[in-house]
């Protein structure tokens, strides 16, 4: 092989370099999760950012999750708990819906099972909505039973998600509202924290639950901010 060969494969291999760093660095710059939140003026009625996040990363950086969980603060009430979880997934190439809302609904059986939650799989109501933001997204509901110090609660659980084109990111978010009192035996249901979590301008549940309550522009999982 002459000297001239050998310089012309060198600058080939040192173009290539260039070439996959070039590649390499408009993925991680295009690859900037943007965390899908509650804005606080929704945050009103005991609801709070609880402080707890989780987040990480995979594939070098290429993929990112972050999970952020608002509840009900104990100082307000402490008789009917409630929480929402929201994560933000950002991926090389986005999930499709379907993967999306299986995912969200493996997601809901895992953490019952680890909370001795016993979804009734039976109750199970889906469907789509527009939020206030203007994406469409999928639901599903279920109705489930706690058992906590030998007394068992009932709660509702919604799994909600979509895509973001704007963030590029996909969004998972799962509703938890128990709604009986069964500890200090009152008698009655209360559906506040479910309504504060699930409603919306349209009304999409109104027919479900029997509730004009229901139409509500301050519902939380209604407004969550994805970019």
């Amino acid at each position: 092989m002459v000297r001239g060969e050998r310089i012309s494969k060198a600058y080939v291999i040192i173009a290539i370099f260039i070439i996959l760093l070039i590649i390499i660095t408009i993925l991680f710059s295009g690859n900037q999760l943007i965390w899908a939140i509650i804005d606080d003026k929704y945050l009103v009625n005991g609801w709070k950012d609880s402080g707890d996040s989780v987040s990480y990363n995979r594939f070098f950086g290429l993929e990112k999750q972050g999970s952020l969980t608002y509840v009900i603060d104990e100082n307000v009430d402490n008789l009917y708990p409630a929480f929402i979880t929201i994560t933000s997934i950002k991926t090389i190439f986005m999930k499709s819906e379907e993967d999306l809302l299986k995912t969200t609904i493996e997601t809901i059986n895992k953490a019952a099972e680890a909370n001795n939650i016993i979804i009734d799989k039976n109750s199970s109501y889906s469907g789509n909505r527009v939020l206030n933001i203007g994406h469409k997204t999928n639901f599903v509901i279920f109705d489930g039973n706690k058992t906590n110090e030998i007394v068992t609660e009932e709660i509702r659980i919604i799994g909600e998600t979509w895509n973001c084109g704007f963030s590029g990111s996909s969004v998972i978010c799962i509703g938890v509202s128990q709604i009986t009192d069964n500890k200090h035996n009152n008698p009655d249901y209360n559906y506040t924290h479910w309504i504060e979590i699930i409603g919306d301008t349209e009304g999409t549940f109104v027919n479900k639950f029997n509730s004009y309550n229901f139409i509500n522009s301050n519902g939380l999982l209604f407004n969550v901010k994805c970019h």
